[in-house]
C-alpha cells in the first residue's frame, strides 16, 4: 500500500508539474510530497524529475513511468469498483476527457453529478488528441471514430457547423454571399492542436483554405474574437447558440455549409465494467443531446 501511495504522489507530481499543487491536491505540505518523490527514486535507483526554484519536470524515465503508473492505479480502481460495485451507488474517481466544445457540456456533467455524488470527476478539457489507456483515462468524449481495437464506442449526438459574425463585423465588412467573397474576409481559423494544420472551411462539400486573421487552437478564442467583430468564424453550432439567441452573433453562408459533427462516448474494452464507468455511458448517451 506505501508503494502505490507513493505512486499516486508520483502521478499528481508529474500531471502537475509542482510539488505545491500535487500538495494540495493530496492534503499534505510541498516538502511531504517532495519527500515521497526522493524516497521513490532513491528506491528506483533514478530521476523522476528536473528539479529547479521555479520548476518541476519530468525526466525521458519519468515520462515512461508516468505511462505504467497512470495504467497501474487505473487498474487498482478498476478492482475496487467492482468489489464496491455490489456494495451500493456508484463510487471513486471518474477521469474524463471533452474537446473544448465540451464547456457546452458542463451543466449536463454537474447534473451527472448531483444523480452520484459519490462519484468524484476529474475533466480534462481540451482538444488534444489522449490515449484513453496509456493516461487512465475511464471514458472520453470526441467527435468522429477513432479506430483503436482497445476501446468502445457509442454515438450520443450530432451538430452542424456553422459560419458566425457579429453584426458590427457585417456593417463594417459587408456580408458574404458566396465562397469567393470569403477570400475579402477576415477569417479566425482553428489550428488542430495535434497536427497544427488549419481548420479548411468547406463549401458545398468543398474544403477551402483560406487566409487567417487570426488563428486558435481552442474554441473559446475563436468564439470571443467574432463576438468582438474581428472577423467570421468557424464553429459548432452548439457553442454559439446563446450568443446567436441574444444577437450578438448571426450566421452567413447558411446553405453552403453542410459539414455536421458527430459525437462519440469511448472507453477501454472491458469485460467487467465498473459501474462508475457504465452509468456515465448510459448518462451521456441518454440526456447530452440534444442540448
Amino acid at each position: 500500500m506505501d508503494n502505490l501511495s507513493s505512486l499516486n504522489v508520483f502521478v499528481r507530481v508529474g500531471e502537475a508539474s509542482s510539488f505545491t499543487a500535487a500538495g494540495k491536491q493530496l492534503g499534505v505540505s510541498a516538502s511531504a510530497v517532495s519527500k515521497s518523490i526522493g524516497r521513490l527514486e532513491e528506491r528506483l535507483g533514478v530521476r523522476l524529475f528536473h528539479r529547479s526554484t521555479r520548476t518541476v519536470s519530468l525526466t525521458p524515465e519519468g515520462l515512461l513511468f508516468l505511462e505504467r503508473c497512470r495504467h497501474i492505479l487505473s487498474q487498482v480502481e478498476s478492482a475496487e469498483a467492482e468489489l464496491l460495485q455490489a456494495q451500493g451507488a456508484p463510487r471513486g474517481r471518474l477521469r474524463i476527457s471533452v474537446p473544448s466544445v465540451g464547456a457546452m457540456f458542463m451543466s449536463r456533467l454537474a447534473h451527472f453529478k448531483r444523480l452520484y455524488p459519490e462519484i468524484a470527476m476529474d475533466v480534462d478539457c481540451s482538444d488534444r488528441f489522449v490515449d484513453v489507456i496509456e493516461e487512465g483515462f475511464d471514458a472520453v468524449i470526441r467527435t468522429g471514430q477513432l479506430a483503436d481495437s482497445r476501446l468502445t464506442a457509442r454515438r450520443i449526438g450530432a451538430c452542424r457547423k456553422i459560419v458566425i459574425a457579429s453584426p458590427d463585423y457585417l456593417k463594417r465588412a459587408g456580408t458574404p454571399r458566396k465562397r469567393a467573397d470569403l477570400l475579402k474576409h477576415d477569417c479566425i481559423l482553428y489550428r488542430y492542436p495535434q497536427t497544427g494544420k488549419l481548420d479548411m472551411w468547406p463549401w458545398d462539400g468543398v474544403p477551402q483554405e483560406l487566409p487567417a486573421s487570426a488563428i486558435a487552437n481552442t474554441l473559446e478564442p475563436q468564439v470571443c474574437l467574432a463576438e468582438q467583430g474581428a472577423g467570421l468564424a468557424y464553429v459548432p453550432e452548439i457553442a454559439v447558440r446563446q450568443q446567436l439567441r441574444d444577437g450578438r452573433l448571426v450566421t452567413v453562408l447558411d446553405k453552403h455549409v453542410t459539414q455536421e459533427l458527430v459525437f462519440y462516448v469511448l472507453w477501454p474494452s472491458s469485460r467487467h465494467l465498473p459501474s462508475k464507468i457504465r452509468v456515465f455511458v448510459d448518462f451521456i448517451a441518454e440526456q447530452l443531446f440534444p442540448l
